[in-house]
């Protein structure tokens, strides 16, 4: 009886099947979620609001998929060449492939395909995520180089136009393999990436410069190593839409993150860690596609005792090598003379120390705001999560527009006081309008993903299927032992 009793625990630690047992995930753990009053006023609210935000997000996407506009369309395609959504999918196998890497194509409709400052930027994140995660780079070159009225920006600095080239050349001494295909215009700083790599494809009649690259190159297969097990995929019990009535677009409404986590996670099931105690914030395990992953979730502000299991949390996962799957819509860390005297400074100190330290792969999805410290403590992007992705109804800044307005309305306030001014509700209100309008414009997602901030905006629809393939492509690399620093008590 006692083995039986401490077997499943003794499995979830080791994340192994012992011999002769059911894998433990099978059918012990607890499922999530509730069905849904699809009736309910705010929950058809929710879900017509959120489905705006999701055709918009559509929208937008098919006209950046339009590149330079037609007439530089039609002259690209005039000279028997594909556009670079054509050649990337002439490239893919058909459906899923078990090759994992990491494609960078050049759009010769867009000034030539040169590179701005946020193309550099762009370019060395693909680089990163390759780097991190143990991918093979497939350059599709059609480019003209550094954009000369922007050199000062792309070209002299540490994080410029070079840094691409000398990333291509620590990843090829890593290993990772390094693949250019020539298919038009390759000049100036653009010659540069199929000269670095360590195979060149040059396309007849097109590619503009010759490296003396063979004519076919057949590049050896890459092999993935996960180091964890995985166990048959099974799919959630609800389905994924119903995450826009459940979650919608204002943020001022509370949803209970375990309704998300049911929709994304295998046969909605989840071990959760904790329940009751720092209820604010939800931790357990589960499997995406078969694969373990640690969950942390927002169910409100952080507060010491959150914060605490966080940090415990995490440290479990580093310790069985599980990847941990980040569910941000966080005000931040609670303040107030009482939870300052309480410790809340060292205890959120401790969480964003844990955050910092773990080496197992760590993956954030904004699905609501994203405000101050909680930022940190939740692996926003200064925490180098391997890929971070944000929902259309999110919102990312030091804080909500309205309080930020607020604070510096009352300091102007306190000021003007002890000048002896008066400070009218309509100078108030005059000065509130701009700074809200500003943070709103600021924290939108569309202006986070344009800055390089996120890895994509998402369907929050396709998060499970997003973070599938973001958890293999993770997994490809082997895990470091994570040592963490000094937890201040």
């Amino acid at each position: 009886m006692l083995l039986q009793t401490v077997r499943p625990w003794l499995l979830r630690c080791r994340n192994l099947p012992l011999a002769g047992t059911r894998p433990y995930y099978a059918d012990k753990v607890a499922r999530l979620g509730s069905q849904p009053d699809k009736q309910a006023p705010e929950y058809q609210e929710n879900y017509e609001r959120m489905q705006v935000l999701v055709d918009e997000l559509k929208s937008r996407t098919e006209k950046i998929k339009l590149g330079g506009g037609e007439k530089a369309r039609k002259l690209h395609t005039s000279r028997g060449k594909l556009l670079p959504r054509e050649r990337i999918d002439r490239l893919l196998d058909p459906g899923n492939s078990g090759e994992k890497c990491v494609i960078v194509a050049n759009d010769a409709t867009v000034k030539g395909g040169t590179y701005y400052p946020v193309t550099v930027k762009k370019h060395l994140r693909a680089q990163e995520i390759a780097q991190q995660n143990c991918l093979p780079c497939i350059y599709l070159v059609d480019s003209g180089g550094a954009n000369l009225p922007r050199q000062a920006d792309v070209f002299p600095d540490r994080d410029h136009f070079g840094r691409i080239f000398f990333n291509q050349a620590r990843l090829s001494s890593e290993g990772i393999a390094q693949i250019a295909v020539v298919m038009g215009s390759c000049t100036a700083g653009g010659a540069y990436v199929p000269a670095m790599a360590d195979e060149s494809i040059i396309v007849r009649k097109q590619g503009t410069i010759f490296l003396g690259g063979p004519p076919l190159v057949v590049a050896h297969k890459w092999i993935m190593h996960h180091s964890v097990t995985t166990e048959p995929t099974e799919p959630p019990l609800y389905p994924a839409d119903e995450l826009y009535g459940i979650v919608g677009d204002n943020l001022k409404r509370n949803f209970d993150v375990r309704e998300v986590i049911a929709r994304i996670v295998d046969g909605s099931k989840f071990d959760e860690f904790k329940a009751f105690y720092g209820d604010t914030l939800v931790t357990g395990f589960a499997r995406i596609f078969g694969y373990p992953v640690g969950i942390i979730g927002n169910n409100g502000v952080l507060f010491s005792e959150s914060a605490k299991k966080g940090t415990h949390f995490i440290e479990l996962c580093c310790q069985r090598n599980i990847p941990l799957i980040f569910l941000q819509n966080i005000t931040g860390f609670m303040v107030g003379r009482e939870y300052e005297a309480g410790g809340i400074a060292k205890d959120g100190a401790k969480m964003v120390t844990a955050v910092a330290c773990a080496n197992v792969p760590k993956i954030t999805v904004i699905i609501g705001g994203s405000y101050g410290a909680g930022n940190y403590g939740m692996c926003g992007r200064a925490y180098s999560p391997r890929f971070l992705y944000m929902w259309p109804n999110s919102r990312i800044s030091v804080m909500g527009g309205e309080q930020a307005a607020t604070v510096l309305a009352t300091i102007t306030k306190d000021q003007r006081a002890r000048e002896g001014k008066e400070f009218t509700a309509e100078q108030e209100a005059a000065m509130k309008e701009p700074i809200v309008r500003r943070f709103e414009e600021e924290g939108s997602p569309y202006y986070s993903s344009a800055r390089l901030w996120d890895d994509g905006i998402i369907d929050p629809a396709d998060t499970r299927l997003v973070l599938g393939l973001s958890l293999s492509a993770a997994l490809n690399a082997p895990m470091k032992k994570t040592h963490f620093g000094v937890f201040r008590m």
